[in-house]
Formats: structure tokens, C-alpha cells, sequence
């Protein structure tokens, strides 16, 4: 939504993911809100806080919000929860194909179809959002591949 919890943590986590075990990939990844509510701010602290505890710095990320190029840059926009979805799905040009889904869609191994905001929680609650963009970017990475 705002751009500095949920969405650059999936972000910091994919790429690290990507870098990692599938260097072979050429991915274009960048993160960006559906409201512009904090663009130019850095993640929230408690996020950084649980990525750099996983060995991920996300401390040079800035919130942005989702513009018209990005339907022209991105093959594929993923969302973190179906409020979001909806809002993206309004923004899709109509003369672009681009694939819109739900980041969980990769996690199916899991009982959650949306990852919770953690804004007004606790740094648990931001722990849970780390646990789930990683499953999510294991399993975008394999559909990738494939």
C-alpha cells in the first residue's frame, strides 16, 4: 500500500533469493505502493530490523508508487493483499498484457492467500511478512525457471 513494509521486503527478500540460487535468472525486481502515502521513505525500521537479522540490508530502498511504466517494464505485478490487487488491476492500461496475481499464489504450501500488514503490529508481525515473501520468492523463483 505505502511502500516501505510489506512490498520492499518481498523485494529485498526475492532478489536475495534470486541472487543466490538463481543467478542464471536475468530478473528486473523493484517494489512500489498502490497509495502515495510515504515516497522517498525509507522501509520501516522494524523491517530492516528483521531483513538485516536474515542477513538482508534493504536500507537503500525508497517508496514509490506504481505508475503507469511500470506495466510497461514488468511482465508480471504481484500484490500482497487482494485490496491492492484490485487497485492494481484498475491501473493495467488496456492495451498491456501483464500478469497480476497475489505474491502467496507462490506459497500454496501455506494456509494464507494474503500477507498481513504489519504497520500497526509488532516486530513479530514483520517477522511473519519476512517468513512469507521467503516461501513466496523460493516458489516464484522455481516457476521461473520453469
Amino acid at each position: 500500500m505505502g511502500n516501505i513494509c510489506r512490498s520492499p521486503t518481498a523485494e529485498a527478500v526475492f532478489r536475495a533469493h534470486a541472487e543466490q540460487s538463481a543467478p542464471e535468472l536475468q530478473i528486473d525486481a523493484d517494489s512500489a505502493g498502490t497509495h502515495a502515502y510515504h515516497l522517498g521513505s525509507a522501509p520501516d525500521s522494524r523491517a530492516q530490523r528483521v531483513a538485516a537479522a536474515h542477513g538482508i540490508d534493504m536500507s537503500s530502498l525508497r517508496a514509490r508508487v506504481l505508475t503507469a511504466l511500470d506495466f510497461e517494464r514488468f511482465d508480471l505485478i504481484l500484490a500482497m493483499d487482494r485490496q491492492n490487487l484490485l487497485a492494481i488491476r484498475r491501473l493495467v492500461p488496456t492495451r498491456r498484457q501483464v500478469q497480476v496475481g497475489l505474491l502467496l499464489d507462490y506459497a500454496p504450501q501455506q494456509p494464507l492467500r494474503e500477507v498481513p500488514d504489519p504497520y500497526y503490529g509488532e516486530l513479530e508481525d514483520f517477522e511473519l511478512v519476512f517468513r512469507l515473501t521467503q516461501l513466496a520468492a523460493q516458489g516464484l523463483l522455481q516457476s521461473l525457471r520453469t
